[in-house]
């Protein structure tokens, strides 16, 4: 799928000289060093920049110029945008839905646990926790000392390949710190393009990297690591054939000519890209590849990771599995592309059943330490110091001598932060929960048996694995920037620490727990919502994933107690030495709490929405004199407004319960206008909601874009030109035939001015109700307007009427604008019993009298899906809109109101929906379908008088 990604100018972030930090508006911007114009890049990285497009507002100077992302479509706004290709085929769709990315690899993953499982029956825990402390400090060491080498390799990444896709020059302990730092966090969390990915390219963009060459980076590298893996496996085939036997079941003559045919693409890549630059991609979606010497130096690098990896678990395996280092080595290779092809986050299991199935240990208890200690080094502790390290950055920051490069740093981690913490919190929690299923140390629990009752012991136990889940759970309200979940982290962070001394003296794991309160303490500025509810509720994804987690643990629990035989009375069996018996205990009430948070997830997903502003006078005067008539709509009674501190501009919108949907563009100047899109997204933000903006005109896109919303376009305007428009010709015969019936009929054209509306209130509402008991409707609301006094007393009234008895038989509401520029209506409505050709005549005559009185513009409304594209290669928007437009009928007039207004041979104009996300334009739109079928009753729901500003 291609995105064209828009840059826009980060100086407000960077430059030091910059006299406004905090204006909407910056002239300095003309004159700063670090300003970057509008760049287009075509990249094929939608999920970092999303996590890079939701950054908070309190980090301005980034987020408010940050890259937007804009879906183009033909007859796109954009002029740079780039064309979308053709949908793709059915089966790619679904595969690519992110349901399936999610639940594919989680299942991978359990099915690996379990086969890991089969092969660990009869071994003892003990034995493994007895193997995994022999171990001596000089093999530690060894360990240690090949994964320093081995993430030193991955950091060189960074530093070669950012030379060749961006000009700017970074410091090299930048890049070095950055590669290595994104590594370990993409080897711990798993979804390196999200993870790692929105690492680097937060770093790397405060130093005016574009998001493209960030892009590029991340292709080029893992280029490199594949081209490094396979000239492994291609040698080792060759050169150890049988190596593979165990894991691929190839005959010997097979595995070599395998090899050279692997061998032989590498050599006809490494030749092919030798001497010119070569790309590789699809229609205007390119990558350049990295030169013939280039990507034989990253290939290299990539050799000498994983052969210093491969060592961090070679020195702690057992002698004899250990003897051959090149039979080790190609099935180390072999577990690692196969963990790769799973998906599986960090490779988890399936890395660990390949190693075991490959090197023939399957139920030895010193093969399974190995593999405990080799993720604890490799994984556990990179990923730690890369914590540490961005703690050390963001502490840096609030010393009033720190370099300017370290505050820039620091700007860019940032944003990151709520990634980071959410991934140490469920760190955390898994720490109590594997703590609380595995057995005590018999002299630890000796100690406290002499100064502790049992019951506390019991107790902390519990409370310990309780509070496990509860951080897992907390873990999400901390990646949405919750302040509530911040406390609760806190609170939970600090039971788990006391539990942890009183249940076990487990002083590992408590330190564990007070290093993740401090770093949570350090970036305790980054939770900032504290007015947002459902701290405690959880998305599918996370269910499902909190679900296996704890799953696996689970496991680990029956694992170590798999000697123990069950029977119904270890459920009530306390003592000391009764470990199973508070596994079960703490288990069924981690069950117990998990299953009531995912169904109360599950049974109130809405959250509290926020009601109506009673309208102020400011909105009044603003829409007075706006050039839209269409701002009258804001008088509605439904809605919330943003106003802007000078009261030069206001946005209407309203509160679905998920996303805060503005009706059309600001109203007021264009300056202020732009600040009040921006104060609706920085609510929207500090409220944890999505932010849209729905049936807007181009006026503001650029301020959209600079949003990081995806624009789309959902209909058409039409506006007749009045200085030209009249009823001769024989196109307008059936107006004129109209006029001329209902005056024979004895009804009159007549205007009603809005002071004078209160005599004919009654009559007004009579008619709306027989209209709206014959089409067997309700009144509606946001985007349309609902009969109700106040609304009505706004406008003018243009009515049909009888000349005799003065009775109205058709009407609609005039809206004006003050400077003349343009009338609209927005109810119109006949009573049955009138006049068959009411209607017509009432349209024509609104017409002739705006044309009468001087109006340059009379506005029909929008035609919803009209003019969209139905081309083959039209984007894949437009040719859902184009089918339901030509064949939807059934649903919705489209065809038929379209070419109603036709007949008035308007001028169109195109209509748009601002909003953020991949699906989140479908899910707006059905958002506003309910906000607009429920309008009468958000009109009446006023909230008590307060002050409307923000």
């Amino acid at each position: 799928m291609k995105f064209a990604l828009v840059g826009r100018a980060l100086h407000r972030a960077f430059c030091a000289q910059c006299p406004h930090p905090d204006t909407q508006c910056c002239p300095h911007a003309q004159n700063c060093p670090l300003k970057y114009k509008f760049d287009v890049v075509s990249f094929d990285f939608a999920s970092m920049v999303r996590a890079d497009v939701m950054a908070a507002p309190c980090d301005r100077g980034i987020a408010r110029h940050v890259a937007g992302i804009v879906r183009p479509f033909a007859r796109s706004p954009m002029k740079n945008a780039t064309p979308v290709s053709a949908d793709p085929h059915p089966l790619k769709r679904w595969v690519s839905h992110p349901a399936v990315r999610v639940v594919i690899p989680l299942l991978i993953t359990a099915l690996a646990l379990f086969v890991l499982h089969r092969m660990s029956l009869g071994t003892n825990l003990a034995d493994v926790k007895r193997d995994a402390r022999g171990y001596s400090g000089m093999t530690l060491g060894l360990s240690f000392a090949a994964m320093c080498v081995s993430y030193l390799a991955l950091s060189l990444y960074d530093v070669i390949i950012m030379r060749s896709v961006s000009d700017v020059r970074l410091p090299l302990g930048v890049t070095m710190m950055t590669g290595a730092s994104s590594m370990a966090v993409s080897n711990m969390l798993g979804l390196s393009w999200l993870t790692g990915g929105a690492i680097r390219y937060r770093v790397y963009a405060a130093f005016g990297v574009k998001i493209g060459a960030v892009a590029k980076l991340i292709a080029t590298s893992w280029l490199a690591f594949l081209l490094g893996l396979f000239a492994l496996i291609g040698a080792l085939m060759v050169f150890h054939p049988d190596g593979l036997a165990a894991v691929l079941h190839l005959s010997k003559r097979m595995e070599v000519a395998g090899g050279f045919a692997i061998l032989a693409v590498i050599a006809t890549y490494f030749v092919w890209t030798a001497r010119t630059p070569r790309q590789i991609g699809f229609g205007q979606l390119k990558m350049t590849l990295p030169n013939g010497r280039q990507g034989a130096t990253l290939s290299a690098i990539s050799i000498i990771d994983l052969a210093a990896t491969a060592m961090t678990l070679y020195v702690l395996m057992p002698a004899d599995l250990s003897q051959n280092f090149f039979l080790f080595f190609v099935v180390f290779v072999a577990a690692i592309a196969v963990g790769i092809l799973s998906h599986a986050p960090g490779g988890l299991g399936i890395f660990e059943a390949t190693m075991i199935a490959g090197l023939g240990a399957a139920g030895r208890s010193d093969a399974l330490a190995a593999l405990l200690i080799y993720r604890l080094i490799y994984t556990v502790l990179p990923f730690l110091f890369a914590v540490i390290g961005l703690a050390g950055a963001w502490a840096v920051a609030n010393r009033e001598k720190a370099s300017d490069t370290s505050r820039t740093i620091v700007k860019a981690v940032g944003p990151i932060v709520p990634l980071v913490t959410a991934g140490l919190v469920m760190l955390s929690g898994a720490v109590l929960l594997i703590s609380g299923n595995l057995p005590s140390d018999p002299a630890r629990l000796g100690f406290l048996q002499e100064i502790l009752p049992l019951s506390l012991i019991e107790t902390s136990h519990m409370i310990g694995s309780v509070s496990g889940v509860l951080l897992m759970i907390v873990a999400r309200g901390l990646y949405r920037r919750m302040f509530r979940a911040w406390g609760l982290a806190m609170a939970l962070l600090l039971t788990g620490f006391v539990v942890s001394l009183l249940k076990g003296f487990d002083w590992e794991e408590a330190a564990t727990l007070a290093g993740a309160m401090a770093v949570l303490w350090v970036f305790r500025g980054a939770f900032y919502r504290a007015n947002v509810t459902g701290t405690l509720r959880l998305n599918w994804k996370w269910i499902l994933s909190v679900s296996l987690l704890v799953a696996a643990i689970s496991w680990i629990g029956m694992f170590a107690y798999s000697n123990v035989q069950y029977s119904d009375a270890l459920w009530w069996k306390f003592a000391w030495k009764s470990d199973a018996s508070r596994f079960l205990r703490a288990t069924f009430a981690v069950a117990v709490v998990l299953s009531a948070f995912m169904l109360n997830s599950l049974l109130s997903r809405q959250s509290a929405r926020l009601k109506p502003d009673p309208i102020p006078d400011v909105v009044r005067h603003l829409t007075a004199q706006a050039t839209a008539a269409e701002a009258n709509i804001s008088l509605s009674g439904d809605k919330r407004f943003i106003i802007t501190p000078d009261a030069c501009a206001y946005i209407a919108y309203a509160d679905t319960g998920h996303t805060l949907v503005a009706k059309g563009d600001p109203v007021g100047t264009k300056e202020a206008g732009i600040a009040a899109i921006w104060q609706l997204r920085e609510l929207a933000d500090a409220m944890g909601r999505r932010c849209a903006f729905y049936a807007v005109s181009d006026r503001y896109l650029p301020s959209y874009l600079d949003l990081g919303l995806q624009v789309l376009k959902i209909g058409e305007v039409a506006r007749v030109e009045l200085a030209t428009f009249s009823l001769e010709g024989s196109k307008r015969k059936d107006w004129r035939h109209a006029k001329a019936r209902i005056a024979r009929d004895g009804y009159v054209f007549e205007v009603i001015k809005a002071a004078d509306l209160a005599p004919v209130m009654d009559n007004l509402r009579e008619v709306s109700d027989a209209w709206l008991a014959l089409k067997k409707s309700e009144e509606k609301g946001f985007s349309l307007g609902a009969f109700h006094p106040d609304y009505m007393g706004n406008f003018d009234q243009a009515v049909i009427r009888h000349a005799q008895t003065g009775r109205i038989a058709a009407f609609a509401n005039l809206m004006q604008t003050g400077d003349k520029s343009e009338v609209s209506l927005d109810l119109m409505r006949y009573d049955p019993s009138g006049p068959g050709m009411a209607m017509d005549a009432l349209f024509a005559d609104m017409l002739l009298w705006g044309k009468a009185q001087g109006f340059t513009w009379f506005s029909l409304g929008a035609a919803p899906l009209s003019g969209f594209e139905s081309h083959r290669l039209a984007s894949t928007w437009h040719r859902i809109g184009s089918f339901l437009y030509e064949h939807g009928e059934q649903f919705y007039r489209f065809e038929g109101l379209r070419t109603f207004k036709q007949k008035f041979d308007p001028v169109w104009s195109p209509e748009y929906l601002a909003s953020s996300g991949r699906l989140d334009a479908a899910r707006v739109l059905y958002e506003v379908s309910l906000l607009i079928s429920r309008g009468a009753k958000s009109a009446q729901d006023q909230a008590p008088p307060h002050e409307a500003r923000i």
